[in-house]
């Protein structure tokens, strides 16, 4: 693995920390936590040395005087991935999880050190073979790829071996940190194992109910908890969305040096649990029953929750490539998302990124930053019809070579193994990974013909449906936000802002709307 940078605390912090912790000490040799632990606490180290060692005993990095433990699933409640072995007397700071969070809402130069550490931590040991989850089960099963690509896209270390079970039994076998299988869990089943997920009660009843988790939810969940609502985001994969997956934006206001998707969407989901907002993922929504007072919303697993105002921000899902044998290569060798695991995977190989937008741009930027040979082909004749400029620069910068008026025809490889692809104008490509970014279309076919949608499936709002609120449907008291909404702008901070908007429509209607006990 190769370490991220791992900063200090100053003196400052430590003693912020101090005030709220345990001082403990520690011999050399003694393990702090290991792989499959469900809890362990925050450790500032005063004096000595920790290694972070994997569950093969393979050190991955040290920590000495100032440094601090930990990663994402500190603050998420996830299993522990790897081991910290004291290898000198130590001297260090123990600070409950509970604790720890309560002090990172009110220290705001803390926090961000924290989080952008445990975040490039997380995105290390994606990297790490061998820590993490073990998933078995052959490129053919179509369980197994899902699992698969559920755990990739919640950023849950893994490994994957494209193999039938040796004992046999329902595909996949999952082999969870310390040992425990798992055989054909669900997305639910598997989250709940490793310590993270609210689970449901079967009948929830709150003010707001947000179906969706990218940065419409997200900003909808903080302004929502932060203002009184009793508020309860859904998300049926992984929360951030689409947002979460992007390499870097560089855009968006107030990072002049730009963040990545996980790092914005992380800090979003931190907010809105600050202010009490509640996240429930994986629950894929079913169906939206409209009522008197309160709309019903069912979801998988059978669950309800009735809400008195409902936001809909379920943004949008990645186009498939219309080719032949495009699923024998998905999952393995083509990949809707270039993060950590499959970065490592195309280093010094020659890569296609497909798509004109800014997605696309970033994506293959950033690989081949990473040792790629990129090709990014699109099929308009420039690329300034879709992309934002400074990204054209930043593929010239790093050597994309871009190829105007391309599109795929067909597909080569064998074994899930990509080889090269065919255009329609004939021109063969030799390409060992494919990542594609062809846009979107819109989640809303659970809906039904509940609520008016456009002739693409967008959700239809405000003056377009005879509402005065911008973002309100054609039934009072659910909105919608973000990419899914017919009109919208596609943009992440948009969708920030239309999400922050839609609570000021929520307040408006709970005003005008009596409070009905189970009502529906």
């Amino acid at each position: 693995m190769s370490a991220p940078p791992s900063p200090l605390l100053s003196p400052s912090q430590l003693a912020a920390i101090a005030g709220i912790g345990e001082e403990r000490s520690a011999p050399a040799g003694e393990l702090l936590y290991q792989v499959g632990d469900r809890t362990y606490p925050f450790v500032a180290i005063r004096e000595g040395e920790v290694a972070i060692i994997d569950a093969a005993g393979n050190e991955l990095v040290r920590h000495g005087p100032s440094g601090f433990l930990g990663e994402l699933n500190l603050l998420s409640g996830q299993t522990v991935f790897v081991n910290a072995l004291v290898t000198e007397p130590l001297k260090y700071i123990a600070v409950e999880r509970a604790k720890l969070r309560r002090l990172l809402d009110e220290d705001g130069p803390l926090s961000d050190l924290l989080l952008s550490t445990f975040i490039s931590r997380r995105e290390a040991l994606q990297s790490v073979e061998g820590v993490g989850l073990e998933i078995v089960g052959p490129r053919g099963s179509e369980p197994t790829m899902r699992i698969l690509e559920f755990a990739r896209a919640n950023r849950i270390p893994c490994t994957w071996q494209d193999a039938v079970p040796v004992d046999g039994g329902t595909l996949p076998l999952v082999r969870l940190p310390g040992g425990a299988e798992l055989h054909g869990p669900t997305a639910g089943q598997l989250l709940r194992a490793l310590g993270i997920g609210l689970e449901l009660a079967p009948r929830e009843e709150v003010d707001l109910l947000i179906v969706g988790a990218g940065p419409a939810g997200l900003a909808a969940a903080v302004y929502g908890a932060s203002e009184g609502l009793d508020t309860l985001v859904v998300e049926g994969t992984a929360l951030g969305g689409q947002a979460g997956s992007s390499r870097r934006i560089e855009n968006y206001l107030g990072f002049p040096a730009g963040i990545s998707g996980t790092e914005l969407t992380g800090r979003a989901v931190t907010q809105a649990r600050k202010f009490d907002a509640r996240t429930a993922t994986p629950y894929r929504a079913l169906s939206l029953e409209p009522g008197n007072g309160r709309h019903l919303v069912r979801l998988e697993e059978d669950r309800e929750v009735a809400a008195r105002a409902v936001l809909l921000a379920t943004g949008a899902q990645y186009r498939r490539l219309p080719v032949d044998r495009l699923a024998e290569f998905e999952g393995t060798t083509v990949f809707y998302a270039a993060g950590p695991p499959e970065g490592q995977l195309c280093a010094g190989h020659r890569v296609a990124v497909v798509g004109g937008g800014n997605s696309a741009g970033q994506a293959a930027v950033w690989l081949a930053r990473g040792g790629a040979l990129v090709t990014l082909l699109h099929r308009r004749d420039s690329l300034a019809e879709t992309m934002s400029d400074y990204l054209i620069h930043e593929l010239e910068r790093y050597g994309v070579s871009v190829r105007d008026r391309s599109e795929i025809a067909a597909l080569h490889g064998e074994e899930g193994c990509l080889a090269g692809v065919t255009l329609t104008s004939g021109d063969a490509l030799p390409f060992s990974f494919m990542f594609l970014f062809l846009g979107a279309h819109p989640c809303t076919d659970w809906l039904g013909d509940t609520v008016a949608r456009d002739a693409n499936g967008f959700i239809l709002t405000g003056p377009l449906v005879n509402m005065d609120n911008l973002l309100e449907t054609d039934i009072p008291g659910v909105f919608a936000a973000g990419d899914v909404r017919s009109g919208s702008s596609k943009r992440c901070a948009t969708a920030v802002g239309e999400g922050s908007m839609a609570v000021q429509f929520v307040h408006a209607h709970l005003a005008r709307t009596p409070t009905v006990q189970g009502a529906r």
